[in-house]
């Protein structure tokens, strides 16, 4: 079965429009958890307009084979950029997994891939400090090649492929996405990387994701959130689980 990391970004940003200690973050990943996702994602942006550093000392206490206090069997999944400051959290914080994207200021959520190629300095540096934290690095690119096969040169020992524009776009152009996505996914095997995919993703359109050779995690917290208002947190991530076997 592919594992499911659940993004409670969101959960977040419903808190934070009032400044209230609820909706509780930690909760929400238990909810997640008993439903049977694996692990839970966090992206730690450099203005903290969701995730804020407590949030994520509070999930570490309870999440992953590092944590202290919690459950061994789930993953702490840690978005941010490649910056310094960010470095230094991870040689705090010791997530199990960090996801590197990229980041603008201005945009409401993550826009494309990481140019793993352009950015190679500041990825070496983060897997550097991964390393010492024994924290796995995942690199979320596009489904391009090139940036599949400097992956492993890096320090990545997974990709995460950009979902987005399948999702975004019509149903009958979603196939010339899917076999990019195929190549890739050999290309992946290949070169020794785990495979991921996320963004966008939700009931509707995550079958055929799931059936790309080789994959073995998906990251989705958007479409989770946005049914949770309607049937309960809980109940999202066990529907979402169904559509994945199914």
């Amino acid at each position: 079965m592919i594992r499911l990391h659940v993004n409670i970004d969101h959960v977040a940003t419903l808190r934070n429009q009032r400044d209230t200690s609820y909706p509780d973050i930690v909760q929400a990943a238990e909810l997640c958890l008993e439903a049977g996702a694996q692990g839970i994602t966090v992206h730690l942006r450099e203005d903290r307009r969701h995730i804020r550093d407590g949030d994520v000392e509070r999930l570490r206490a309870v999440l992953g084979p590092n944590g202290s206090a919690g459950r061994a069997d789930s993953i702490l999944n840690l978005e941010m950029a490649a910056t310094d400051e960010m470095c230094e959290i991870v040689r705090r914080i010791r997530p199990d997994m960090v996801t590197l994207v990229p980041e603008k200021r201005n945009e409401r959520t993550t826009e494309g891939g990481l140019d793993a190629i352009a950015t190679r300095g500041a990825i070496e540096r983060v897997a550097a400090a991964c390393a010492e934290v024994q924290a796995r690095l995942s690199l979320f690119i596009e489904a391009d090649p090139a940036q599949i096969r400097v992956a492993p040169e890096l320090g990545a020992v997974q990709v995460e492929l950009h979902t987005g524009h399948y999702a975004e776009a019509a149903p009958p152009e979603r196939p010339r996405f899917l076999e990019r996505f195929v190549a890739c996914a050999e290309l992946s095997h290949e070169l020794g990387l785990h495979l991921a995919a996320g963004h966008g993703l939700n009931i509707e359109n995550v079958g055929p994701i799931v059936a790309i050779p080789h994959m073995a995690e998906l990251n989705i917290g958007h479409s989770v959130v946005c049914d949770a208002v309607m049937k309960g947190l809980g109940q999202a991530v066990r529907d979402l689980l169904l559509a994945m076997k199914r």
